[in-house]
């Protein structure tokens, strides 16, 4: 770790610190304005919309501004969405609060790069590790996120209004430090014939066995356990928990999510990527296993926190994964298409989750997530049989 993986581990944790917000907070607002009940977590869902549809915009300005502007405009966007959201709150204006999470997907498509410059900013050797130990940086989001909102609930006379306060100053202290942040250089190389940039077309390197796996499991991984996670508060206030319980199972979801990044590199580093993925589909699919085997609150806690620890492992190695699939010149359009099928998913998760468990149940949900899950072994299964085969001189 050196002072530039550090100033963006902490800008990582105030990322999350602004998503786990926006998540506690933007459902309770939505089903205070909202014209009808179902349409409360339409600014949950336009979140993750935004995000999905600001990837093209996203990569053009790492293009043409590099890392450090990108990452402002984005922090700055952030700042303009927050005080949107508070604007909305207090005119009781539910769909300027929907327009304005659409707009705070700008942020969150442009954070979702913090984890590839961390592979920037530290020697070749050791980028499994800066990967790992940036996504632990949400840790503080996992911490800051609930109590930020609790604590500043009441600050205003609308509720929630200064939780949106709060998060435009996360923002602006995030900035500061991205301010203090010195990413390398990397030379653009131009066509001396039509001046485009050089490398080879997206539709090439989309096309490498590597990429596939490394976005479909990216995709997959976080669209399952986006679509537990999401599902859980539900299911357990059907089975007559407590909300006590639930913010304990969630509580502890994002800590398994987050907390091995402290050693999920090493662990990259020591015994490869594909085995490390294919430990966290293994622990997606125990998650299920003992989400089926009963409501007790003890088996929301277990099932969660062994979700979190799956998609750890799981998104840490195909991040890692997705390393191989391009060149320095390509970075930009190529992790732009790897958000963009992160996005695609959790935006069709996210429509779904809270209309499955509430038509379907539980324990159907969590079936059809096996589904993606074996989806996703099949894929590791493949790609390990390619890397097997001889390679042509």
């Amino acid at each position: 770790m050196n002072r530039n993986l550090w100033l963006l581990t902490i800008c990582q944790g105030l990322f999350l610190t602004n998503n786990v917000t926006f998540m506690a907070v933007n459902g309770l607002v939505g089903l205070n304005l909202a014209p009808f009940g179902w349409m409360a977590t339409l600014p949950l869902m336009a979140y993750v919309v935004g995000g999905a549809m600001s990837t093209a915009l996203v990569t053009r300005t790492q293009v043409h501004f590099g890392r450090k502007v990108s990452f402002q405009l984005g922090l700055g966007v952030a700042v303009l969405s927050a005080l949107l959201c508070c604007y909305a709150a207090y005119t009781k204006n539910f769909w300027l609060l929907v327009a304005a999470t659409v707009v705070a997907g700008y942020y969150n498509a442009n954070a979702q790069l913090y984890r590839f410059a961390a592979a920037e900013l530290a020697a070749p050797a050791f980028k499994e590790k800066a990967i790992s130990l940036v996504m632990a940086g949400g840790l503080l989001g996992a911490v800051l996120g609930p109590n930020l909102a609790s604590k500043t609930r009441s600050l205003t006379d609308v509720p929630f209004a200064g939780a949106y306060l709060a998060l435009a100053a996360v923002a602006l202290v995030a900035m500061a430090l991205l301010a203090c942040v010195t990413f390398p250089a990397v030379p653009i190389k131009t066509s001396a014939t039509n001046g485009r940039e050089s490398g080879r077309p997206l539709s090439v390197i989309m096309r490498q066995p590597v990429f596939v796996v490394a976005a479909s499991a990216g995709a997959l991984g976080y669209g399952v356990m986006n679509l537990l996670m999401a599902a859980t508060p539900i299911a357990m206030q059907i089975c007559g928990l407590p909300f006590s319980d639930v913010a304990w199972v969630l509580e502890w979801h994002v800590i398994g999510m987050f907390a091995p990044g402290f050693f999920t590199g090493h662990l990259i580093k020591r015994y490869g990527t594909l085995p490390i993925m294919a430990i966290g589909l293994g622990l997606n699919i125990v998650c299920v296993v003992i989400a089926l085997s009963g409501i007790a609150f003890s088996q929301f806690l277990a099932a969660l926190f062994l979700l979190g620890l799956g998609w750890n492992f799981l998104f840490t190695g195909a991040t890692t994964l997705a390393l191989t699939a391009y060149r320095p010149e390509e970075k930009d359009k190529a992790q732009g298409a790897l958000n963009f099928c992160v996005f695609a998913v959790l935006a069709v998760s996210s429509l779904t989750s809270g209309v499955l468990v509430t038509t379907q149940g539980w324990a159907l949900l969590n079936m059809g997530s096996l589904l993606p899950l074996g989806m996703t072994g099949l894929l590791l299964g493949w790609l390990a049989l390619q890397q097997r085969r001889p390679q042509n001189p």
